[in-house]
């Protein structure tokens, strides 16, 4: 009778070797439904932007035209360290530095203060448009369009002021946005971002003594 060989000889033992490689290929795919995820439903989030109108440095604007701001409806506001905010009113030569706050209670009752007739307009304005709410989609769009427009005619008419902002090299970022809300609050549409003077720092300096 034959004999079953069962391979317990040492010769003809043999040990199975465990293949220890991890597959990363799932893990791949899996990043990329990650990755696609996030770009499908993050929100991008646009600045917000605001339209400033800055000093023109054109050689063919004439000398006067260019300081047609320094005029009594101009407000000049000095941006100053540590919170500090400073205004005056019509040209330097001849103004009285003072010094505010920000807020309602501080630069926003003065620059409202100098343009009630636009204030006026606006709030007239408002009330108008408030009465023609549709819910159209295409009217409520060209409503929109047409408040835009009438609503900066108001902000850059004659006899609205020109706010002329002035941060210091102390001033903060977070300083000159504020004032820049304030434009927008106080339906300001004529305002400009200049540098600080020898006479501006004088005046500022000579306040704080």
């Amino acid at each position: 009778m034959a004999q079953l060989d069962t391979g317990g000889g040492k010769g003809n033992s043999k040990q199975k070797k465990m293949n220890a490689r991890v597959d990363f290929t799932p893990m791949v795919d899996m990043i990329m439904l990650l990755v696609t995820f996030f770009m499908l439903c993050t929100t991008l989030l646009k600045p917000q932007t605001m339209q400033i109108t800055m000093p023109s440095d054109k050689e063919d604007i004439k000398k006067e035209n260019k300081s047609q701001v320094q005029t009594d409806e101009a407000v000049t506001i000095i941006i100053g360290k540590d919170n500090k905010l400073y205004y005056f009113e019509g040209k330097a030569s001849d103004a009285q530095l003072k010094e505010t706050t920000y807020g309602k209670e501080g630069i926003r009752a003065i620059l409202l203060a100098k343009n009630q007739k636009a204030k006026a307009e606006v709030d007239k304005l408002k009330r108008e448009f408030e009465g023609r709410y549709t819910a159209n989609a295409q009217k409520a769009e060209k409503n929109k369009q047409e408040f835009k427009e009438r609503l900066s005619k108001i902000k850059n008419a004659d006899g609205t002021p020109t706010a002329i902002i002035k941060p210091m090299d102390e001033s903060t970022y977070n300083n000159l946005i504020d004032v820049l809300d304030e434009m927008q609050n106080c339906y300001i549409g004529k305002y400009v971002i200049d540098k600080v003077n020898e006479q501006d720092k004088a005046m500022v300096a000579g306040l704080a003594k």
